[in-house]
C-alpha cells in the first residue's frame, strides 16, 4: 500500500514546495502513529539543542561486514560548523583527533567531539561510500545549557541531608553535569538523593540511558527495545525488515554512588525519563515518588531532507527491564508522597530481597 501510494505521489504534478511539504504531512498521517511527523525548515533548526556533539552533526552506528560498525553522519544542523567545514549527510566518520573510531559507540565519539566554545576537533571523514577521505578542522560553537539544578537541604525530623538534583531534560551535556553534581553534593554530605524527573519530556534516549548506569550494579539491566523493521538508532544495530529485534542494555561497570535514591515523577515525566526511572525502579535501585508518568515508549529517528525541512519516524519502542510496555500505559509511583529515609530504605531492601529469591 505504501508503495502504491508512493508511485501514485510521483506520477502527478508537485509544483511548489508547499504542495510538497502538504503532501508528505498526509502520507505520513497514513501510517496513524502521532510521533512520525513532518517538520518544517523553522521547526527542524529548532532540534538543533539536541546536538550531541557541539558541532551540528548527529551520529548514528551502521554494521560493517566483518561484524564491527562505523559511524555515519545522520543529519547536519544546516550552516553549522560540520557543514561549513564541509562534512555532509551521509559521510563516515574515520577519526576525531587522530583517534580511530571504528568500533566506537556514537554517543563515546559524540563526546569526544565535544569541547569548550570556539576550540577545534580535528575530523577525519569518508564522503560517501566510494568517495575521497578529507581531513578538516572545525570550530565548535554551539554549547547546551546546563539541565541540572542541585542544592544540599534538611528535612523535618531527619539528621541526614538530602541532595536534591532536578534534570529538566535529557541533553548532550546532562551525563557530565550530573556526575559533578552528585560528587560534589557527596562531598558536602549528602546521605541520600532526590533526583526530580518531574515535566522531564525526555530529549536523548542515549543520554538517558547513560545517566541509568551511574546506578546501577555492573550486569544490571538498563532497558529493551523492541525494533520495528525500520532503521534503528545508535547503540542498537540493524535488523532486516521482516523479522524484530530485542536487545538488551546493561551496565558495564559499578554505581558511581550507592546510597538510597528517590525519583519525582509526574504525568508529564515523558519518555528518555521514563527509561531512568523505570530502569531504576526495576533493578531496586530507586523508590518512584509522585504521579503515573506519561507513557511515551517509542523511539524517532530524526532524518534531514534537502530543502532543511525533515521527518522524524518512529523505529521502535522500549520496554521496562521487567518487560513491561511503556507505551500508552505509563509507570506507577511507589508512593504519592516523599517517604521519610527509613521508608524508603525499608522497601529498597524488601524489593532486592524478592529480587534474590
Amino acid at each position: 500500500m505504501w508503495m502504491k501510494k508512493k508511485q501514485d505521489i510521483l506520477q502527478s504534478s508537485i509544483r511548489s514546495r508547499s504542495r510538497a511539504h502538504d503532501i508528505i504531512r498526509k502520507m505520513l498521517a497514513n501510517l496513524g502513529d502521532p510521533y512520525t511527523r513532518f517538520l518544517s525548515p523553522s521547526e527542524f533548526s529548532k532540534m538543533s539543542k539536541y546536538d550531541m556533539t557541539g558541532v551540528g552533526l548527529n551520529l548514528r552506528e551502521v554494521p560493517n561486514d566483518n561484524g564491527s560498525s562505523k559511524l555515519m553522519v545522520l543529519g547536519l544542523i544546516l550552516d553549522g560548523p560540520a557543514h561549513s567545514a564541509g562534512v555532509r549527510q551521509g559521510d563516515e566518520l574515520l577519526s576525531v583527533n587522530d583517534i580511530d573510531v571504528m568500533g566506537k559507540s556514537a554517543f563515546d565519539v559524540s563526546s569526544m567531539l565535544q569541547g569548550p566554545k570556539d576550540t577545534f576537533v580535528t575530523i577525519k571523514v569518508k564522503h560517501g561510500n566510494c568517495g575521497s577521505v578529507e581531513s578538516m578542522k572545525v570550530q565548535r560553537q554551539l554549547v547546551a545549557r546546563t539541565p541540572v539544578f542541585y542544592r544540599l537541604e534538611k528535612r523535618e525530623n531527619e539528621d541526614s541531608s538530602i541532595g536534591y538534583i532536578h534534570i529538566k531534560e535529557f541533553n548532550a551535556v546532562a551525563k557530565k553535569d550530573l556526575v559533578s553534581a552528585l560528587k560534589r553534593l557527596q562531598s558536602s554530605g549528602a546521605s541520600y538523593f532526590v533526583l526530580d524527573l518531574r515535566d522531564n519530556l525526555g530529549g536523548l534516549v542515549q543520554a538517558g540511558i547513560e545517566i541509568s548506569k551511574l546506578f546501577l550494579n555492573k550486569g544490571d539491566t538498563n532497558w529493551c527495545n523492541i525494533y520495528a523493521p525500520m532503521e534503528l538508532l545508535q547503540v542498537i544495530y540493524t535488523a532486516g525488515r521482516d523479522r524484530q529485534v530485542q536487545n538488551t542494555i546493561v551496565a558495564e561497570r559499578g554505581p558511581l554512588v550507592t546510597t538510597p535514591l528517590m525519583v519525582l515523577v509526574n504525568s508529564r515525566t515523558a519518555s528518555a525519563s521514563e527509561i531512568v526511572a523505570s530502569a531504576l525502579h526495576d533493578n531496586c535501585k530507586a523508590v518512584l515518588v509522585g504521579e503515573k508518568t506519561f507513557g511515551k515508549g517509542l523511539i524517532q529517528s530524526v532524518f534531514e531532507l534537502h530543502d532543511g525541512s525533515g521527518i522524524v519516524v518512529t523505529v521502535g519502542k522500549y520496554v521496562t527491564p521487567n518487560h513491561k510496555d511503556i507505551n500508552g500505559n505509563g509507570i506507577e509511583p511507589d508512593y504519592r508522597r516523599l517517604p521519610d529515609f527509613n521508608e524508603a530504605t525499608e522497601y529498597l531492601s524488601r524489593c532486592q530481597s524478592r529480587e534474590l529469591s
